[in-house]
């Protein structure tokens, strides 16, 4: 059987804002960073503050019987809790209060003031605690699109999916497993929308998802303080590996008339490519007029100028030092 390739993520120490947008921003990579100011939250975001300054401001949260969430199959539901009511039970294993099971699982992605149409902020929605968050000025301020908390169980996994922004996820409190795959992979994974129907990535099913092990797996696994820089349209799938806290943070990378204006969560297409797909609908209808034989010539020709047109060339992964785990030393392409 094929043996799913394996890349770890390459770790960057010490690196400041400016070395991260002149030397790793523009090689469109996913980077650990670490030694970068997070601010005082790293010391002060335990269980109890984030009860004490949270507050009992409601938030609506997944719960699942299942540590492995799915979002296509919603194997979850969602209920409305209390901040501080929500931490208690997601830093537990065992529950006393709970709403399907003892041993429910919980999973937290802030929202805006107005779900239907306000981005997260955490600036708004949790005014207090925003106050120990730096976040790193690698964007200018008005490529700031939402800043979200993301805070689950011990042991929690969520599905494999990509998002439209480019976005760091800062780790605040406990360890995480990240691991991610290339757009490039996108046709091993098995899409539906922006998700892969791969639910379970460490053993697949390859009867089922046969092309899933040609996808290239990079991994890493965030310390408190760690912070990922995650590409836009790269696939990522979590696991959370302790109870823990961590903030998102997105920003508009493409001109602000690429997006969808009414989207408050960020993850439709950009416009362009909206309109791109919606034409691939029209071809392909426009190709059903043709008998099989045809329809197949045809249907060849343009995913071969689909391909001249649109692809590009992967680029090198990064060197690592394998003793401190920090790299900044770019590969040369394969031959």
């Amino acid at each position: 059987m094929e043996v799913q390739k394996k890349v770890p993520v390459p770790v960057y120490c010490d690196m400041d804002e400016d070395g991260f947008v002149r030397e790793i921003y523009p090689m469109r990579r996913p980077a650990l960073l670490r030694g970068v100011c997070l601010g005082p939250c790293l010391e002060r975001w335990t269980v109890e503050y984030l009860k004490q300054m949270g507050g009992n401001r409601d938030v609506k949260v997944h719960v699942s019987t299942l540590p492995r969430m799915d979002f296509l199959g919603k194997n979850f539901v969602y209920r409305t809790l209390p901040f501080a009511e929500f931490v208690k039970r997601a830093a537990e294993t065992k529950h006393s209060d709970f709403f399907l099971s003892e041993d429910e699982w919980y999973y937290l992605r802030t929202l805006g003031e107005d779900s239907r149409k306000d981005a997260a902020d955490l600036g708004k929605q949790f005014p207090v605690l925003v106050q120990d968050f730096h976040i790193p000025q690698v964007f200018q301020p008005d490529q700031f699109f939402s800043s979200v908390f993301r805070i689950s169980s011990p042991g929690l996994q969520l599905w494999t999916h990509y998002d439209v922004m480019d976005n760091l996820l800062a780790q605040v409190t406990g360890r995480k497993r990240v691991v991610l795959f290339s757009p490039q992979d996108a046709l091993h994974l098995y899409l539906s929308g922006d998700k892969s129907q791969v639910l379970d990535i460490d053993s697949p099913d390859l009867e089922r998802f046969p092309e899933f092990v040609k996808a290239c797996r990079y991994e890493c696994v965030l310390e408190p303080g760690d912070l990922l820089f995650i590409p836009a349209l790269w696939f990522h799938n979590t696991l959370a590996l302790e109870f823990g806290v961590g903030v998102n943070v997105f920003w508009r990378h493409l001109p602000a008339e690429s997006y969808d204006r009414k989207d408050p969560y960020g993850n439709k297409d950009p416009e362009p490519a909206r309109r791109a797909l919606q034409a691939v609908e029209r071809a392909l209808s426009a190709l059903d007029e043709l008998p099989p034989d045809h329809r197949d010539f045809y249907g060849r020709r343009m995913v071969q100028r689909i391909q001249h047109r649109a692809y590009s060339a992967p680029p090198a992964m990064e060197n690592t030092d394998p003793q401190t785990g920090c790299g900044n030393v770019p590969l040369t392409d394969p031959d």
